[in-house]
């Protein structure tokens, strides 16, 4: 008979094995909040330490391997070290890190943008995905004096004052305390996927600045837009003249070379990038037409009469080490090759997990579009389908709930079997191999073995 473990048992194997991440993490805890500089790597009982990695795989200092499905958060399309990327960040980094000046590699790296996508008529770097929502907002609200931005419930924009609203369940009101009250009131959460309360908003509220949407859907498709929602939101913003923002930050350079806006043929205002944008490093940008990028610039003589403009300064805007890397990184996605390599790796690793669930007889789900997977722990009903939830027949409101000790002992587990996955989801790269999803395969059934035997699925 098979040994019978405490619900306990996972996390005890799992710091039986990483003592080096333990030891590191008992020095975090010391000098940073809970030990970690990101919310999302923090986990129970403290987080796998890195030293090290290359194409689809990483290793802690102990040479444990992981096939990675964080992949940079997202910016690594190309795996890690790519070695085109690799090469032009060396000969520039021998060049200089910061010039504090103008230089061509920025220029070369605009062009690049505005030559793959559709929105891009002029660009305008920042330093995060974060920043390039900030920009947005500031732009369109100086553009037309008005003050709401209207976003959906659970999609994500970024850290900032602006849109930290109704991230996360239950959606309403500011996922994070420090947000003063008149700023969560300039943001309006609108149900997902509904474009009548879209219409109606905007017939009877003259305020509404901009509307921004992750044309994925909610947390890079966690909650799914269902077809035909972009374009009839393309024409309900336009007939009431108010802009709207594509936040491409993940679906950039990901859903096709020109993202989302791309492949579903929907052109937005603005456009906010960055994860793979700058290649692995710091990058973001917002680009548009002209006459929205217009209040950026400056007057174009010094005897010209003063004007305000937008201000933005930035320390690390465009450096040239992000610049480079960049440049590098969407001449390779332009063919669309690694996109298409990566999207089939998913599709394949997707279904494989399905089958995974069904022979163990669990009540979860994967879903996911492109190069993306989301796993669905759990639910009260019947199991759903994956095409139900790629096709929004399911209750929106429970797709982005969790169960933080199932979602604890599930990354522990799957870190145990040699995969490192940000919770129940995942990212892609063109550095995946047949080899690293079968593996995958194989940790996720070890996975719910385990679990099961931990009464936890």
């Amino acid at each position: 008979m098979p040994r019978m473990r405490t619900p306990r048992s996972i996390l005890r194997l799992f710091e039986e094995r990483f003592g080096a991440s333990k030891s590191l993490y008992h020095r975090a805890i010391k000098v940073f909040p809970s030990g970690v500089t990101h919310d999302a790597r923090f986990m129970w009982p403290f987080p796998i330490y890195i030293a090290g990695a290359d194409g689809s795989k990483k290793w802690d200092p102990e040479g444990n391997v992981f096939i990675d499905y964080w992949v940079g958060h997202g910016a690594l399309l190309l795996g890690h070290q790519r070695p085109e990327v690799v090469e032009a960040v060396k000969h520039q980094l021998e060049l200089g890190t910061h010039y504090g000046a103008c230089h061509e590699v920025e220029v070369e790296w605009g062009e690049w943008v505005t030559r793959l996508v559709p929105s891009a008529q002029m660009v305008r770097f920042t330093a995060s995905g974060t920043e390039a929502a900030v920009m947005a907002v500031r732009l369109v609200r100086a553009r037309t004096g008005k003050r709401k931005i209207v976003k959906f419930a659970g999609h994500f924009h970024g850290w900032h004052d602006n849109l930290a609203i109704g991230i996360n369940p239950p959606f309403e009101g500011p996922d994070s305390p420090g947000i003063l009250p008149e700023v969560a009131s300039s943001c309006v959460v609108a149900p997902p996927n509904d474009t009548a309360f879209i219409e109606k908003l905007l017939a009877e509220d003259g305020d509404i600045a901009a509307v921004i949407i992750e044309p994925s859907g909610a947390s890079f498709g966690a909650i799914p837009t269902r077809e035909g929602f972009l374009q009839e939101l393309r024409t309900v913003t336009a007939r009431h003249n108010v802009p709207l923002i594509f936040d491409e930050v993940v679906t950039g350079f990901r859903y096709s070379p020109g993202g989302a806006q791309e492949l579903y043929e929907v052109t937005p205002d603005l456009t906010i990038l960055a994860k793979i944008l700058a290649g692995g490093l710091p990058g973001g940008a917002v680009t548009g037409p002209a006459n929205l990028m217009e209040p950026l610039a400056f007057a174009h003589s010094p005897s010209a009469r003063p004007r305000r403009k937008v201000y933005h300064p930035g320390t690390f805007n465009a450096n040239p080490l992000s610049a480079s890397a960049g440049v590098a990184t969407l001449r390779i996605v332009s063919t669309g090759e690694d996109i298409a390599i990566a999207n089939a790796r998913a599709k394949v690793l997707r279904e494989g997990m399905n089958e995974v669930i069904a022979d163990r007889q669990v009540n979860w789900c994967v879903y996911g579009d492109a190069s993306v997977f989301h796993i669905l722990m759990s639910n009260d009903g019947p199991r759903p389908s994956a095409r139900d939830l790629e096709h929004c027949q399911y209750d929106y409101t429970m797709l982005k709930r969790t169960n933080p000790t199932l979602v604890s002992a599930f990354r522990c587990a799957m870190l145990l079997n040699g995969v490192d996955l940000p919770g129940p989801r995942g990212l892609l790269s063109s550095a995946h191999t047949e080899e690293d999803v079968t593996r995958t395969l194989e940790a996720f059934n070890k996975t719910l073995v385990l679990l099961k035997e931990d009464g936890l699925a």
